[in-house]
């Protein structure tokens, strides 16, 4: 086995992502065939690397390549999710440093969209050929306006539900079977959701009920009319961002926070010890909680999410230009696009496909979860999938949410107090991130 994976970039320091991210790239010079190293037998060696966030099913995917393919070795490299698409960034304008296959999400995907000319476009290189896989919108996200330059191919899709805790509903005094407590929000929506969070903070003895306030604000927003950003790339705070801003807030004060930021040591750990019950769940986030908290199997399950739809994620794989593989890097980025991979991350990871006609898959269509207490997470995901009608988000659509995150933040640290002056505050943050 040759591939090798580093330890996650720190989300507390973009430059310390980022010389992560620099050094662990393949160094070598691109070759022509018959021109590189010997892989051992007779074949063309090559170092390929892939940058990404959290749990994409690509650590089993490429060892399979690899024996599938003599002579090329992988380099995974995770990242935080913010620290990673900054370093991207960075690595576009230096001209150096990025990898040869690199991940983004979708609430970065247009901000560098329009920076096509750094990328490989895929169209030179046979994407035309899968536009017929994919869901239209997912498709479209990562196509220039004029339809000439394709710069990702979609990997998965994030129709969302929310995963809790059963036997920590029950010793609250809550309902815990999926229909019970998908009726608990079914008529009130995020309003039901904070009164069953009081039942559950006062029934369990001040225990939190959700893991992080900014972890509700972003499903919330994605059911709202509109995000950061309409298509014309005007910032539009109101009427989406503001409700779901001030919604987030009366979830603050009503005390079911536990303040622990996302993807952090204390929150993965927080799995584990019950340091909440009930998270924000779209398919993407099913393969992390089953990797934290192993010995949990069984007691998570997965209801409604309040107020219904929404996407939140899924991702793209791109190839940017300054890659010396870009013929190897499409080989290894088309493939891991191919039905089988895509089902295989399903049932490893839990990732949704963007691909309907995969939804059909008996793979897909019969998957229940045991460790989800036998949640049938295949047909759960599929039809939100299926019914999403994702909102435009701008190509500074992804510094505009952290600014108004970090504003939340303060809020549940204690430092500022909702309201209108919080709004203001969240209001000059996005527009000064909107900036650049």
């Amino acid at each position: 086995m040759k591939w090798s994976r580093s330890r996650p970039a720190s989300f507390l320091a973009v430059g310390a992502a980022s010389a992560l991210l620099l050094t662990a790239c393949s160094t070598g010079g691109g070759t022509e065939p018959g021109e590189g190293e010997d892989g051992g037998d007779g074949s063309e060696s090559v170092d390929l690397s892939i940058h990404f966030w959290g749990d994409m099913g690509f650590t089993q995917l490429a060892e399979q390549y690899e024996e599938e393919n003599p002579g090329v070795t992988i380099t995974l490299v995770e990242g935080e999710f913010n620290a990673q698409h900054e370093a991207l960034q960075q690595q576009l304008i230096a001209g150096s440093g990025a990898a040869d296959i690199v991940a983004i999400d979708e609430g970065f995907i247009v901000q560098f969209r329009e920076q096509a000319d750094k990328f490989v476009n895929l169209m030179d290189l046979g994407a035309a050929d899968y536009e017929e896989r994919y869901l239209p919108w997912k498709w479209n996200q990562s196509l220039s306006p004029d339809g000439a330059t394709q710069i990702g191919l979609g990997t998965d899709v994030g129709g969302q539900a929310l995963c809790y805790r059963h036997d920590l509903f029950e010793a609250a005094g809550l309902p815990s079977d999926r229909e019970s407590v998908s009726a608990l929000w079914d008529d009130e929506g995020w309003e039901g959701f904070i009164a069953a969070g009081e039942q559950y903070v006062a029934g369990s003895g001040g225990k939190k009920f959700i893991d992080n306030a900014t972890q509700v604000f972003n499903p919330i927003l994605a059911q709202q009319e509109n995000s950061f950003f309409n298509d014309k790339e005007e910032l539009t705070l109101e009427p989406g961002p503001k409700a779901a801003f001030e919604l987030t807030g009366e979830i603050i004060d009503a005390g079911l926070s536990a303040n622990i930021a996302a993807w952090s040591d204390e929150w993965n750990a927080g799995f584990a010890n019950d340091a909440f019950a009930v998270l924000a769940c779209p398919a993407w986030m099913t393969g992390h909680i089953r990797n934290q908290a192993p010995d949990k199997a069984g007691l998570w399950d997965i209801a409604a999410i309040p107020g219904g739809g929404g996407n939140w994620g899924g991702s793209f794989l791109t190839i940017p230009a300054q890659s010396e593989h870009q013929e190897e890097a499409w080989k290894l980025l088309s493939w891991l696009v191919e039905p089988e991979q895509q089902i295989a991350v399903f049932n490893t990871v839990g990732n949704l496909p963007s691909q309907p006609a995969l939804y059909e898959d008996p793979a897909i269509q019969a998957k229940q979860d045991e460790f989800f207490n036998n949640a049938p997470t295949g047909q759960i995901f599929s039809t939100t999938a299926l019914e999403l009608e994702p909102q435009y988000l701008g190509k500074r659509n992804g510094p505009v949410r952290v600014a108004v995150e970090n504003v939340l933040n303060d809020i549940q640290a204690g430092n500022l107090s909702t309201g209108a002056e919080a709004w203001d505050r969240a209001v000059a943050e996005a527009e000064a991130a909107a900036q650049g």
